[in-house]
């Protein structure tokens, strides 16, 4: 206790009102007491017992005077310390509630002080933990979802091998190759995912020119995108659009935003492209068919294993990684991503700094 930062600022104020009453004391003992033998003499009166009553009273009235002094000091700093110092202490327990995995608890804002401010930024910090651990939580459980479907049916078709109720024909080792080849897509996902995680201490910058890497994304997926039929309706300007960026990470951006649009643009849908350029940034938007999302669905849309479709058929699209890799990159070049929703279309809109 004799630590604490109560006692600590306690003895501050002891230490201060004690340095002022040593002046007030040598004061009186050197100027004071010298004044009135002056002025005793002035009058004729002997200056001798007079000086000696006056040093005493004016003593011993300091003495009363430091004691209920530093007393009424201590009784006022606990009382007003404590009510300031109240936030800390609460943060303090708070903390040990958090390190031991209770991230619900937050800290009272009483003023708008240093004190509210640290409480402020101190609910913050802990509401941003609480979303990590949530997060984490349905990571697990998202990825033991993934992998307990192909896993399920590669066991199955395993046993049914064994027993013989499956026949070792072509077919079945198709789909045993098939569930297998899910595995390891999903695996390469999370790793891309744990890349991109890395991605801000690994940058590798140049001036690339947007604009003509959307163009080159665009003549990789031609093939992907003419077996659906879908239109591409291109506005890139006539210039280039150049930023500073890893020319890698950026066109894993655009790579994994037009393989989005593939999974869930409808046969014969239209794929909107745009891109340009502004004094400080180079800003991309996406826009294709949004399917089954809704509003709903726009805050967790750049989360990691989130999907709209429900049903997280394989059919409507991946593990739904894609976009929380895309949320990563953006970020780690200081960058923005948001999305939007209009007239049945997903609007996925990214802005990088020049």
């Amino acid at each position: 206790m004799k630590h604490s930062l109560l006692w600590k600022l306690i003895s501050i104020n002891v230490l201060s009102i004690g340095f002022v009453i040593v002046i007030v004391w040598v004061a009186v003992d050197l100027l004071a007491a010298e004044y009135f033998v002056e002025l005793m003499k002035e009058y004729n009166i002997s200056p001798v017992s007079s000086h000696r009553m006056f040093v005493d009273s004016v003593h011993r009235y300091l003495e009363w005077a430091t004691v209920a002094a530093i007393a009424l000091t201590i009784v006022l700093s606990v009382l007003l310390m404590k009510r300031a110092l109240g936030p800390l202490t609460r943060m303090a327990e708070i903390t040990r509630r958090i390190a031991a995995g209770d991230y619900s608890k937050r800290a009272p804002i009483r003023s708008e002080d240093e004190v509210g401010r640290l409480a402020v930024s101190f609910n913050a910090m802990a509401e941003s933990l609480e979303r990590v651990e949530q997060l984490r939580r349905d990571l697990m459980i998202n990825v033991a979802h993934e992998l307990r479907t192909p896993l399920t049916n590669i066991q199955g078709y395993l046993e049914g091998l064994l027993d013989g109720v499956v026949p070792a024909s072509k077919e079945t080792y198709e789909l045993l190759l098939e569930e297998s080849l899910r595995l390891a897509d999903l695996v390469e996902s999370i790793l891309r995912l744990a890349k991109a995680d890395a991605a801000r201490a690994q940058l590798h910058k140049e001036e690339v020119d947007v604009a003509d890497m959307i163009h080159q994304a665009l003549e990789t997926f031609g093939p992907q995108l003419a077996e659906k039929e879908i239109e591409v309706d291109e506005n890139l300007g006539s210039g280039e659009i150049r930023v500073s960026a890893d020319q890698a990470k950026l066109r894993q951006v655009i790579d994994n935003l037009l393989q989005n649009a593939v999974q869930y643009t409808d046969r014969g849908g239209t794929l909107k492209v745009s891109a340009h350029a502004t004094a400080e940034n180079a800003e991309v938007v996406f826009t294709n068919a949004a399917g089954h999302l809704t509003e709903l669905d726009l805050p967790f849309l750049f989360e990691r294993f989130y999907r709209g479709e429900k049903s997280r058929s394989r059919e409507h699209g991946g593990a739904g990684i894609g976009l929380a890799v895309v949320k990563e990159l953006i970020h780690a070049h200081n960058g923005r991503v948001s999305a939007q929703l209009s007239d049945g279309e997903i609007r996925i809109l990214f802005t990088l700094p020049k």
